[in-house]
C-alpha cells in the first residue's frame, strides 16, 4: 500500500463535514491508471441525505473517467479502524476486484486490513442480473 494513498486520506479527511456527528472520515482509492481519488463524508440535517467518505472517492474516480481501482484507504477519528457501511461495501464491489486491499485506520495509526471479498461476501453482482 503507498503512503501516498494513507496521507491523502488523512488530508481529504479534515474536509469532512460532519457538524452533527462530528466523526470525520477521509477515503482515498487508487484507480488503475495510478491515479488517487478521494473523498470524505458529507453529512446533511437530514441523515440519510449524507453521503460517505468512499462513495465520494468513488464519484471522484468515475467523474475523472475511470471505472476500476486497485486499492482503498479509509481513515476515521475513533478508537478501533471502521469498516465500510454496508451500502459502500456493495460500491466498493461495484469497483474493484474481489481481492483487492482495503485499508481501514485511526487516526491514531492502527490499521486493519481486509479484501473486498472479505467485507462484502455472497455481493451482488451483473451475474444475478444475466449479464
Amino acid at each position: 500500500m503507498g503512503n501516498d494513498l494513507k496521507q491523502a486520506a488523512i488530508a481529504v479527511r479534515e474536509n469532512a463535514y460532519a457538524p452533527y456527528s462530528g466523526f470525520k472520515v477521509g477515503a482515498a482509492l487508487r484507480g488503475v491508471s495510478g491515479a488517487v481519488y478521494c473523498g470524505c463524508n458529507v453529512e446533511n440535517v437530514a441523515y440519510p441525505e449524507g453521503t460517505c467518505a468512499e462513495a465520494g472517492a468513488i464519484a471522484a474516480m468515475v467523474a475523472a473517467g475511470e471505472t476500476s481501482f486497485s486499492e482503498v484507504y479509509v481513515v476515521a477519528g475513533s478508537p478501533l479502524p471502521v469498516t465500510p457501511c454496508g451500502g459502500c461495501r456493495q460500491k466498493l464491489a461495484e469497483f474493484g476486484a474481489g481481492d483487492v486491499r482495503v485499508t481501514m485506520a485511526t487516526t491514531g495509526g492502527t490499521e486493519e486490513v481486509r479484501s473486498i471479498a472479505d467485507l462484502l461476501p455472497g455481493a451482488f453482482d451483473p451475474s444475478f442480473l444475466g449479464a
